[in-house]
């Protein structure tokens, strides 16, 4: 029996650390695919690591990282969160307006944010309390907010904002863009609250079960609020940002983000099923993403064929999410 026992031990050990050596593989297998996807790409396009292009990619990155931040906390709560780039579009445009009719950087800031907060606010709101399933719910306000924001710029380009407010995307420090420190910020804050604060813990809670958290004392209406109410406000800060980069308020702006934010953060290893995610999987999603497009843009290759890559690519990864799911 002793030696039965130890021989159970033995493989329980084993298996222990396949399991151990299948995360350290998939932990490093996103940066591994980045690395292999610039080296390919050099070869075929030397002006890929150009300092300019460089540059140009590390902001591109950084307004869809920011969004797709937000997008992460509401998966981990097996949520969906379809209205952040009418979130990221209302703000680009609102955000131009109040600029150019005079109002402070600092107050329009203050009124953006706040703005992208209701908005989360409200698809907590419809989800929880309207019990509206996730996609619906936030195809809803995507619909609403996109129509307002074409509503109230009559479909117009606002011009005239402030050389002020444009430097904030477009100048760098020590060579470094300004969008990937302010990126670098962004990340640090989210990544403590999602894996050092009880409101991270109770976001995977809910991601795993909503009734186990909630019989485990979790306030599931808070959490699900907060998770909105974040990518609201990310999103909001990403239309601000990309005013600045922009240099003027477009009503178009964020056009498909929620594509883009989906598909970094579940290339990211975030799982539509819930309750798994991480900020740094989804930066280099993110950075996945970008180069995609940067690479179509220098190799000349048709945005349709891009869109179509883009898709099959999050096909894929949900299948294998699924597969995982289903051994697990």
């Amino acid at each position: 029996m002793a030696e039965k026992s130890i021989v159970v031990e033995q493989e329980t050990v084993g298996l222990k650390k396949i399991k151990l050596n299948y995360k350290l593989i998939f932990s490093l297998s996103l940066p591994l695919i980045l690395f292999l996807m610039w080296l390919v790409i050099s070869f075929l396009e030397p002006r890929f690591f150009t300092l300019n292009n460089i540059s140009n990619l590390g902001r591109q990155t950084a307004i869809i990282a920011i969004v797709a931040i937000g997008q992460t906390y509401v998966i981990i709560t097996k949520g969906i969160d379809l209205s952040v780039g009418s979130t990221l579009g209302i703000s680009c445009i609102t955000s131009a307006m109040l600029l150019v009719s005079g109002v402070s950087i600092f107050m329009t800031f203050v009124i953006i944010l706040a703005m992208g907060l209701l908005i989360g606010l409200l698809n907590g709101f419809i989800i929880y309390d309207m019990k509206i399933t996730p996609f619906i719910a936030t195809l809803g306000t995507m619909t609403i907010v996109r129509g307002a924001t074409l509503l109230f710029s009559e479909g117009k380009i606002i011009s005239g904002v402030p050389r002020e407010f444009i430097q904030i995307a477009n100048s760098d420090i020590f060579g470094i863009p300004y969008l990937i420190v302010i990126l670098f910020i962004i990340s640090v804050i989210f990544m403590v609250i999602l894996r050092y604060t009880v409101f991270g813990r109770n976001l995977f809670a809910i991601g795993s079960s909503d009734e186990a958290a909630r019989l485990s004392g979790v306030s599931v209406r808070t959490t699900t609020y907060g998770a909105y109410m974040i990518s609201g406000l990310l999103s909001a800060l990403a239309g601000l940002l990309m005013t600045s980069r922009l240099a003027s308020g477009v009503p178009t702006a964020g056009t498909s983000y929620e594509l883009d934010a989906i598909a970094s953060s579940v290339i990211g290893g975030a799982s539509l099923f819930g309750a798994q995610g991480s900020v740094i999987g989804t930066i280099i999603g993110s950075l996945i993403m970008s180069t995609l497009r940067n690479a179509g843009n220098l190799l000349r290759i048709e945005p349709f064929w891009l869109q179509i890559a883009i898709g099959a690519l999050l096909i894929i990864v949900v299948f294998f999410d699924q597969i995982q799911k289903k051994r697990s």
